[in-house]
């Protein structure tokens, strides 16, 4: 094993850009070859499919640097598959944002968790040389090729750049961002937006009263970089200690709920791409956040050290719930894991579902754990998390669309509120013990986030494409009753303040506001 860790470390070293020249001076040798042989089938740098020079690549590097040689190399291909899983769930996307692709589908077989992908198309760009392109959760590099050998031609050239880039753009190969959370000054603020004086102006909540109607201003606007577009993360919580968690990029912003211009961060850059989920524990100081690398770490935000690292998913952790000290994890391989944070052994339950977990709420009673996936089902499971035996549903309600906008009503444990994707654009309000639906207003829109408003006896909806603003519906008629305008992206994120009073809003474009509720 040392002499195997000896010669594969030089080789290692290398940057991806030089590994992937010489497989095509590899690939330009054998053209030449089957050339010479007068042989019709000639590889077309051109013309050929992604799938294919990508298989071809796989073959070759497997053939040059053996799989097990190292953890470099395991790690490395590791990050290539977890890449392709994050992008191939983000099937509810606004079209302003992120371009339009048929990604591929995440399968679980019986016997062990297996990653298969499907096809994965999206439309070509042509990359500026020597340029970064980043939007928001992806970064695109090209760079103009190294001096070529003897023996090439611009024409061989021409086509091995066209399919390097190619492989860089359908590959999205990770990198990490770096967030920023900066609370907006109004006049003194460096934000073009604010400079032009048009988006400072346009936050407003307007409050219908029959036919008069009164407009205020949020108490708190901000801004936001690294902010990902992504339908499937629940990145945003409000805690009993009025401190608000929000995870932009690699790093977690503490806003302090009482004194507003207060702000920390806690970066992860060291151990994840991105943060893909946080959640507080009811009481206390302690944060919960998952990672895209299948992580889930505790952290105490007042001393910023991390309390215990708690393994065992393998992609993206997107949703998190706590039940006391019980913490439920949900990961885009469709298996949800409860953990007992108070003891070593932390597993102490499994759930299984087909696809990807989208949404995890326990009730408020703690009696019911609800989950949502991307494939429609919103299942209902029973309060045990330390079941061993082979945990079965309570119910399962298939739903229009995938199972992301979720939250169970507080003055009525068995009411639900799920909101519907894209394709669907309805508020479901669900009676859990029938499994019907009590009501279902048409929002015309793409529902991204869902929270009850107790003191006011109202429910919030934050809207996607195409309105991108919240909307405030009275109980129990689901009369519009608020609207709160100004975003200009869909409004992924929605969390309530202790007191119940405010909302602390979070969209697309990358703003951020609290508005006063009651």
């Amino acid at each position: 094993m040392e002499w195997k860790l000896e010669r594969t470390a030089p080789r290692r070293v290398r940057t991806e850009e030089e590994m992937l020249w010489n497989v095509m001076r590899v690939l330009a040798k054998d053209m030449k070859q089957k050339r010479s042989q007068g042989s019709p089938k000639i590889f077309d740098g051109v013309n050929t499919t992604y799938s294919n020079f990508k298989s071809n690549f796989v073959k070759r590097l497997s053939a040059e640097v053996p799989v097990a040689s190292s953890p470099i190399t395991t790690r490395w291909r590791q990050s290539q598959t977890r890449d392709l899983a994050v992008d191939s769930f983000e099937e509810e996307r606004s079209t302003t944002y992120l371009p339009e692709a048929s990604g591929s589908v995440l399968k679980i077989t019986p016997e062990k968790e297996t990653l298969i992908l499907g096809s994965y198309k999206e439309p070509l760009k042509t990359p500026i040389k020597g340029n970064f392109e980043t939007n928001n959760s992806a970064l695109h590099f090209c760079k103009a090729p190294h001096a070529l050998g003897r023996g090439w031609n611009e024409n061989v050239a021409s086509k091995g750049q066209k399919c390097l880039n190619q492989l860089f753009l359908t590959q999205k190969v990770a990198q990490w961002v770096s967030g920023k959370m900066q609370l907006c000054e109004k006049s003194q603020c460096v934000w073009k937006g604010c400079r032009d004086g048009v988006r400072d102006e346009s936050f407003h909540l307007k409050r219908f009263n029959g036919i008069n109607y009164s407009i205020l201003q949020p108490e708190v606007k901000f801004h936001l970089t690294g902010l990902r577009n992504d339908y499937y993360l629940n990145i945003l919580d409000w805690n009993f200690q009025n401190l608000v968690a929000i995870a932009l990029g690699s790093s977690v912003y503490i806003w302090n709920g009482e004194n507003h211009n207060k702000i920390e961060n806690i970066d992860f850059t060291l151990n994840c791409n991105y943060v893909s989920s946080v959640s507080w524990i009811k009481e206390g100081n302690c944060l919960a956040v998952g990672t895209s690398e299948g992580e889930v770490q505790l952290w105490d935000v007042v001393t910023k050290k991390r309390l215990r690292n708690m393994l065992g998913h393998l992609s993206v952790v997107g949703a998190l719930s706590w039940n006391h000290y019980i913490l439920s994890s949900g990961s885009r391989l469709g298996r949800v894991y409860h953990h007992d944070v108070r003891v070593a052994r932390h597993h102490v339950g499994t759930l299984h579902h087909q696809q990807a977990v989208c949404a995890l709420k326990w009730s408020p009673d703690s009696r019911l754990l609800s989950s949502g996936c991307s494939d429609g089902l919103l299942t209902i499971w029973p309060g045990d998390p330390s079941a061993k035996a082979q945990v079965q549903p309570l119910k399962v309600i298939p739903q229009p669309t995938a199972v992301k906008a979720m939250d169970w009503c507080p003055w009525q444990s068995a009411v639900l509120a799920v909101g519907g994707g894209m394709k669907d654009g309805h508020l479901h309000i669900l009676d859990i013990n029938t499994g019907q639906t009590i009501q279902t207003p048409n929002m015309n829109s793409q529902i991204c986030s869902l929270i009850w408003l107790p003191k006011t006896k109202e429910i919030a909806s934050g809207q996607g494409t195409p309105k991108n603003d919240v909307t405030v519906w009275a109980c129990p008629g689901l009369a519009r009753s608020a609207g709160f305008f100004g975003h200009r992206g869909r409004v992924l994120h929605l969390a309530l303040s202790p007191d119940q009073t405010r909302v602390f809003s979070a969209a697309a474009d990358g703003t951020a506001c609290v508005w006063s509720c009651s």
